[in-house]
């Protein structure tokens, strides 16, 4: 079955107050976009578009970085849903199969739940995604009788009767691609906002000898984000359904309370979280591996048997091969470890290849940035870095060497070679209790000042 989605996120989000458009505030380090996208993309949809307005160039790019294949189009008026949903005609309106209409700051629904509408389609021309709401407020209703659905009727426009009713509309709506854009073109406006709303669609059809149908989610999975109060709830909710998936999975969480995923983090079975961990985006930790404590970790990958942190950060690029060590105070950023390569604590590693095997001692710097443009290290392997060495790029350490503490190392290494690159100590007697004596005497002249 060809599945087309239609993603409205046009809305300016005027009670979020901020310029940044509504869909585009970040939840578990992703656009709130992203989290839709990524529950229609469970359904291997043919096409994606993306209906745009405030901001559209911002949100387009957006888009197109979570899915390259997504296209594009403006809704240059907000006169409605059902006016969005019509501008992605021109494109999908002669499309085969399914459309299913989904909404940027709604990001909780289950790929699940939207299979389910699409199973649906075999009773129904038309299906509704429906909630009962706890509190209805001012959430559209639906108007049954048994399993069909008779209408969808908004708040202004709803009766007392209606009113009090508790089966509530998402805004999700799936229909045959050709049957939508046909009933869309000739929704009206004539209604107590003066829009054109897509939820018209449904009497439409049943006027035409069309059925529709609901499917019926839990609550939380329509929850839509309107306020920076509604978006920390979104974070706390979407953090508790994470950390328990990753329990559930062979995840041991030491404070699972502590510990932040993003959308995409991946953990395998029997990976050791220590508390306060946080991760961004594109993050996987492959079975087997620990990551202790207070540790920041973004764009990277560790590999099984790998140990990271306490107080560790990876950046993105940051590739840890089996069996590797990264201790306290270690920054790694587009660098590869291979396989037991041991990095203590008190460390940058920046644009580097580090051979196995090799060890880097504490305070060791790769000097990849010369103020305009950067360069890549190559450690070899087996290779021992004494403490407080800086390598200033672009350098290669041969297999197998080994470098002096203090070292600036500004010339390849060859391998099996050690390399000295510091002044020669000299030593003054006395000299020490000189200069203490005068630096004493100097400040006792400025106290009485």
């Amino acid at each position: 079955m060809q599945v087309s989605l239609i993603i409205l996120a046009a809305g300016q989000g005027t009670r979020m107050n901020s310029d940044t458009p509504k869909v585009l505030h970040k939840l578990a380090a992703a656009p709130l976009l992203h989290h839709a996208m990524a529950a229609g993309r469970a359904l291997d949809p043919a096409r994606t578009v993306v209906v745009v307005g405030h901001g559209g160039d911002q949100v387009a790019r957006a888009a197109q970085d979570c899915d390259e294949t997504a296209e594009v189009v403006v809704q240059d008026e907000q006169n409605g849903t059902a006016h969005a949903v019509a501008q992605a005609a021109p494109l999908l309106a002669d499309a085969p199969g399914q459309a299913l209409v989904l909404y940027g700051d709604t990001p909780f629904i289950r790929p699940e739940t939207l299979q389910a509408m699409l199973d649906a389609r075999d009773r129904h021309a038309v299906v509704v995604l429906g909630f009962h709401a706890a509190d209805p407020g001012r959430y559209g209703r639906l108007l049954t009788r048994g399993d069909d659905l008779l209408a969808i009727r908004e708040f202004k426009d709803a009766s007392p009767e209606e009113r009090s009713l508790t089966l509530c509309n998402s805004g999700v709506i799936c229909a045959e691609a050709r049957t939508l854009f046909r009933l869309v073109s000739q929704v009206g406006n004539a209604n107590a906002a003066g829009e054109y709303y897509l939820t018209d669609i449904v009497e439409l059809a049943r006027a035409q000898g069309l059925s529709a149908g609901v499917v019926i989610c839990d609550e939380s999975q329509t929850l839509g984000i309107n306020t920076r109060a509604e978006l920390a709830a979104a974070e706390a909710a979407f953090q508790a359904r994470a950390r328990a998936e990753a329990l559930e999975n062979g995840v041991t969480l030491t404070a699972p309370e502590t510990v932040f995923f993003a959308l995409d983090t991946h953990i395998g079975r029997d990976a050791v979280i220590g508390p306060n961990v946080i991760f961004g985006p594109g993050v996987t930790i492959e079975s087997g591996a620990e990551i202790k404590g207070f540790c920041h970790l973004e764009g990277c990958h560790v590999s099984r048997g790998a140990d990271v942190g306490p107080f560790a950060r990876l950046r993105p690029g940051a590739e840890l091969a089996e069996d590797v060590h990264v201790g306290n105070f270690v920054e790694i950023k587009n660098a590869i470890l291979d396989q037991g390569v041991k990095v203590g604590h008190l460390t940058y590693l920046g644009d580097a290849d580090v051979g196995e095997h090799t060890n880097i001692g504490a305070g060791t710097v790769t000097c990849n940035y010369d103020g305009v443009m950067k360069h890549r290290t190559t450690i070899g392997k087996r290779v021992f870095i004494g403490s407080d060495t800086m390598l200033v790029a672009p350098v290669t350490i041969g297999d197998g060497a080994l470098t002096g503490s203090g070292s600036v190392i500004t010339e390849d290494v060859p391998a099996e070679a050690v390399a000295l690159a510091r002044a020669r100590q000299t030593n003054r007697p006395g000299l020490a209790t000189k200069l203490f004596e005068k630096l004493r005497a100097i400040k006792a002249a400025k106290a009485k000042d």
